[in-house]
């Protein structure tokens, strides 16, 4: 009887790391390939060369989470197959195709584990293209894995927790942090008293940041509209609207986004069937409370399937790994599981009420200026946007990427394509869950034309 293959995960977050314990303590040798040069994700990212801080100084309040799930992934060792600095580039009918320096290998897997994370989603305002200006998720980068800042005077802008927890980072890095200007109004901050009963812990642990900006001088603005960046050649300042005027801050970076946007183009190509999910505003594979998903030994796990954070995507990693035995015919834990189920549940509560303080300002995309690059990738502006809309009577997302080019550049829609179904569906006068989502093709990330045949991982070198 043929051996069968191995179990795959995709990422080494927090979701691929707990699924890969999970498969290991059943007797599995999964093979986990992720982008990132070691594990701990976007959100536990590890320095690339030592600086001399500790855990504390770079995760903050989160250090010791970081340091453990350092450690446990680290402890497995042999028992998984690890392949970091390795592009997914490509799934289908139970092969993935990987890249790693320069060679694509082709992985027969039996049972695949979706744990791609997020990243920061974004609306174009002025000037959010010049140099100085970086994601929330970027900046966050910067100081975590690089140990450097974007400015020396930042502004940070946008919505969403990530936006104070980046700030709050920076201050006590010892940055000048100018200002932080949050697009949602105070009268959605009530919506933390909810919150609070659910998980006292963390939002107070929020209050306090934004308390200590404060009192360090940090202006802290809710509200506010009208953004634009403007500097000469590189950022110089930022303004916005607040109270029926106009306001400047001088600045020489700035950290941007508005909540986060799940990854979803493996799902997509794994043939997953997608609905749209009103809190998140994007069309998102569908899984069931355990992490399956539509497809036949595919299961989804962390923000690649739903934003809920680190400590939901620690939960559901195990939770789809536990389907996944049990799939198998293996020994599981039914109580374990639905253990995980209820706390999974209790999370999703928490993040409703927590979406509802930090809303996404969909009324921004009416007032887009004509002029403002939508695309970067292809530059494509919002005038153009609108004129092909109008033009060809476009309504749905992939039509508008036929006509525009918009989502067929380098980034596939990464940066642009949430932004450019909020413009759809302005100018449209439709709802945003009507106008369609851009259909994922391979490969999901630029790959050289150079690169090597692949090789049938039947044959691959063990030692890889």
């Amino acid at each position: 009887m043929a051996e069968r293959a191995p179990p795959l995960i995709v990422g080494a977050g927090p979701a691929g790391i707990r699924a890969a314990m999970t498969l290991v303590a059943a007797g599995l040798r999964p093979i986990v390939i992720d982008e990132g040069h070691a594990c701990g994700g976007q959100i536990y990212r590890q320095p690339l060369v030592d600086d001399g801080r500790d855990a504390r100084a770079r995760y903050g309040s989160e250090g010791a989470k970081a340091t453990r799930l350092h450690r446990d992934f680290a402890a497995l060792g042999a028992e998984v197959d690890y392949r970091p600095n390795t592009l997914l580039w490509n799934l289908r009918d139970g092969v993935a195709d990987s890249l790693r320096e320069g060679i694509s290998r082709r992985i027969s897997y039996d049972g695949l584990i979706l744990a791609t994370g997020a990243t920061d989603r974004m609306l174009p305002i002025p000037g959010w293209t010049l140099p100085g200006v970086f994601t929330l998720g970027g900046a966050q980068i910067a100081l975590k894995a690089q140990g450097c800042a974007i400015g020396r005077r930042v502004v940070f802008a946008g919505s969403g927790p990530l936006l104070y927890l980046v700030a709050w980072q920076y201050m006590k890095a010892g940055v000048e942090v100018a200002a932080v200007l949050d697009a949602a109004p105070l009268s959605a901050k009530l919506h933390l008293l909810r919150a609070l009963p659910l998980a006292p812990g963390i939002v107070l642990r929020g209050l306090r940041m934004a308390a200590e900006l404060t009192l360090r001088g940090t202006h802290v603005q809710l509200g506010v509209t009208g953004l634009r960046i403007e500097g000469e050649g590189r950022v110089a300042r930022i303004v916005y609207q607040s109270g029926g005027r106009e306001h400047a801050i001088a600045c020489d970076g700035v950290g941007y986004g508005l909540n986060l946007r799940a990854e979803t183009q493996a799902p997509d190509l794994a043939g997953c069937t997608f609905r749209f999910d009103p809190r998140d505003r994007a069309h998102l594979p569908v899984r069931d409370s355990s992490g399956r998903s539509s497809v036949a030994g595919v299961y989804l796990a962390g923000d690649g399937a739903r934003i809920a954070g680190a400590d939901a995507a620690e939960l559901a990693g195990e939770r789809a790994a536990l389907a996944l035995v049990q799939d198998r015919g293996l020994p599981s834990d039914p109580a374990r599981a639905a253990m995980l189920e209820r706390s999974l549940a209790r999370i999703d509560r928490l993040r409703d009420r927590l979406e509802r303080a930090f809303p996404y300002p969909s009324h921004w995309a009416e007032d887009i200026a004509d002029d403002t690059l939508l695309c970067r990738c292809e530059e494509i502006s919002a005038g153009e946007a609108r004129r092909a809309i109008d033009d060809f009577s476009l309504t749905e997302m992939n039509r508008l990427k036929a006509v525009t080019r918009i989502g067929m550049g380098r980034c596939q829609g990464r940066m642009c394509g949430a932004a450019a179904a909020e413009l759809l569906a302005v100018q449209t006068r439709r709802d945003i869950c009507d106008v369609g989502r851009l259909r994922a093709q391979a490969p999901i990330k630029p790959i050289p034309l150079a690169v090597s045949l692949s090789v049938d991982e039947r044959q691959h070198d063990p030692a890889h």
